[in-house]
Parts: structure tokens; sequence; C-alpha cells
């Protein structure tokens, strides 16, 4: 199955959320802007030399949210965060994103060979980041040889399962789906 690239919306909604369908893209990132410029929680964060660490934090309006140690090198490996919608930020260092800028079929597949310009990349430094919409599949990188990155990230609804890819050129396998308790 070909998917070919989708029109790509914009990075972050402007709508206003009401109390019944919790925070927007919009707020989202209003959120991480904010928590990544509090110096004293970025701070914080214990860093680890060879793992990423990561603190939990209170999301607005019923979000998950958290706080995450990159070092140097590491990385998520291609996933998506299912039917939440999200945004993170990098507050310290450097982070790169890598990203399918196509619509995937939610279920009922194994294997997809993806279309010829799919592909995007980002590169957010301190104070960059982004929002993205429900089963954006994305990885994100360390790639400093020694530079430790701090980000901020948070999704709405809390995540409800997060389905891990594998990636060989055109190739994109379904390998896993984790729910919250594989990784809490």
């Amino acid at each position: 199955m070909s998917v070919s690239p989708s029109a790509s919306p914009s990075p972050v909604s402007t709508s206003v959320s009401s109390a019944s369908s919790g925070p927007t893209q919009a707020d989202l990132f209003d959120f991480v802007r904010r928590t990544a410029a509090d110096t004293e929680l970025i701070d914080s964060l214990p860093l680890d030399p060879e793992g990423r660490t990561w603190v939990r934090l209170e999301g607005p309006g019923g979000s998950e949210a958290w706080l995450i140690g990159w070092p140097p090198g590491t990385g998520t490996g291609w996933h998506d965060h299912a039917d939440s919608v999200g945004a993170f930020l990098t507050a310290s260092g450097e982070l790169k994103e890598n990203s399918l800028a196509a619509r995937l079929p939610t279920d009922g597949w194994r294997t997809l060979e993806l279309s010829d310009g799919v592909d995007r990349e980002r590169r957010l430094s301190s104070g960059q980041g982004r929002a993205f919409g429900r089963h954006h599949v994305h990885e994100v990188l360390n790639e400093s040889p020694e530079r430790h990155a701090i980000s901020v990230h948070a999704y709405y609804p809390p995540l409800p399962q997060i389905r891990r890819y594998s990636r060989s050129g055109p190739i994109l396998r379904l390998e896993q789906v984790e729910r919250p308790e594989d990784w809490q």
C-alpha cells in the first residue's frame, strides 16, 4: 500500500478549547512553552549519561505531560501517539524530529510502502517546538555527541497507547502497541 503526502496542517491549532473538549494543540503548545521557560524546573531534572530520564508533570485540562532528558545519541524510534494530539518543545540543547507528512491508516495493517516526498525533518534548538495532531508518526533524536537535551511534552487525551514502528527505506512496519501500564 502506498501512502502519499497529505496537506500539512498548521503546526498549532488556533481553536479555543472548551470544558468538554479538553485542551487544543495551541493550549498544549502554550503549556510546553511556559514550562520550558521555568529554568528551576528544567535544572531539577536528573540526567543519566546513558538513558533517557523523565518526570511526569501536571498538564493543563487533564492532559498528560512529561519533562524528558535526552543523553547524547539517544532517540525514541518511530512511533505515534494514537488518538492524542500533542506538543513538545526543546528546553535545552537541540533535538531533531523526523516525521511523515502522510495520513496513515489507523488500524488493520502491519506493513506500508511510503511514497516519495513524505519525509520531513525539523531541528528544534532551545526554545523551539511544535504541536501535532492525532496519528502523527515521528521519531525524536538527540544527535549531539556530547550534550544532553531536555524537552517538555504534553498530550491530550492522556496517551491511550503508543504504536512503535520500524523503518527500512520506504517500508514502515508496525512492530508493537504499548499501553500506559507498559511505560508508567
